[in-house]
């Protein structure tokens, strides 16, 4: 036994191999449970008592030569095949899946570049503001039902700072800051506390549109809208503009369009009316005015806001709103072609 042990310590320091395959070959020819030296330790049983302790060394040390040998080849090939890989720099990386932008980026896009062909420019605010540039700059009174907290996120512990609920509070920043003409568009997020559903949800976006100067006039007001409205929905479109109730604009209105299914005769998507709300507006308050810093003897303005998710609901038929926040790649991917 103690020459097969000689011989088989022999090939085992001779052992070499080109490729994974053979060295799993010779792995399985020497350490498997069928291998060599499982024999060797299965012969081991009938060798005389005064021999198994140098016999039980012999096979210990010839087990643990053959597992490094083994080892040092695994390493030996997967040194080589890294050396040996060639990249293709050259190679283009597609097809492979690109990205899209968001369709309420798409909407805010494209109303941005309607407004900015009409000379506004963008502006930005905070979203965590104080009650005052929210509520107080826009003429809402103290008691007024926005403010309770059914209808405004409040941080907790600083109770006159909030979630903005409209980005009305970015119009009162840039009054406060800068003095007419002022001609701006404010874009961004809002909040306020909703139940979620597919109608309604706690967060949204909004565009905003204030303009102030001297002699601006309600037909200056809907010709803007009218403009915006026929770029955005088609030159057929028709507005119409309906009395309605705004703490910061008197006299305020709703804006409808003409439904683009039905071209006005009645549809399910307008309920058969044949129109299709978009947009609160109005003559900016002269209260509002006054509190902002500016001369409402002098000036005068127009103020206007709207959902992007409802514009985007319009353009695209998406009838649920939760839609636009779950990030479902395959609700993104139908708008690859849109923009």
């Amino acid at each position: 036994m103690l020459n097969k042990i000689e011989q088989l310590l022999d090939e085992v320091r001779t052992l070499t191999a080109s490729n994974a395959q053979e060295l799993e070959a010779l792995r399985i020819k020497y350490l498997s449970k069928k291998g060599c030296i499982s024999d060797l330790m299965n012969d081991f049983r009938n060798v005389p008592s005064e021999q198994k302790r140098e016999l039980g060394m012999r096979i210990n040390a010839l087990k643990q030569e053959a597992t490094e040998h083994i080892n040092a080849l695994r390493a030996k090939l997967a040194t080589k095949e890294d050396t040996e890989t060639v990249y293709d720099l050259t190679r283009t990386p597609y097809p492979a899946e690109i990205g899209t932008r968001h369709p309420l980026t798409i909407v805010r896009n494209r109303i941005i570049d309607i407004f900015s062909r009409m000379g506004f420019t963008l502006a930005d605010g905070p979203e965590v503001e104080d009650d005052w540039h929210v509520y107080g700059s826009m003429n809402f009174a103290d008691d007024h039902p926005a403010r309770d907290m059914q209808d405004t996120f409040y941080v907790q512990g600083a109770p006159s700072m909030l979630l903005r609920s409209h980005t009305s509070s970015v119009q009162s920043r840039v009054m406060e800051t800068t003095q007419p003409p002022i001609r701006v568009i404010c874009p961004g997020r809002v909040y306020r506390n909703e139940a979620v559903s597919a109608r309604a949800h706690c967060f949204f976006h909004q565009v905003e549109g204030l303009y102030v100067d001297e002699q601006v006039s309600f037909t200056d007001l809907k010709q803007v809208l009218l403009t915006f409205a026929r770029e955005l929905f088609g030159t057929e479109t028709q507005i119409r503009l309906r009395p309605s109730y705004f703490p910061f604009t008197e006299p305020s209105a709703e804006m409808d369009v003409s439904c683009q299914i039905c071209h006005g005769e009645g549809c399910s998507l307008c309920k058969g009316t044949g129109w299709l709300e978009i947009l609160g507006c109005g003559m900016v308050h002269p209260r509002v005015l006054e509190l902002n810093g500016i001369d409402s003897e002098k000036y005068k303005g127009f103020a206007f806001g709207m959902g992007i998710e409802r514009i985007a609901n319009l353009l695209y038929r998406v009838k649920d709103l939760r839609l636009f926040s779950e990030n479902d790649v395959r609700f993104l991917d139908e708008f690859k072609a849109a923009y």
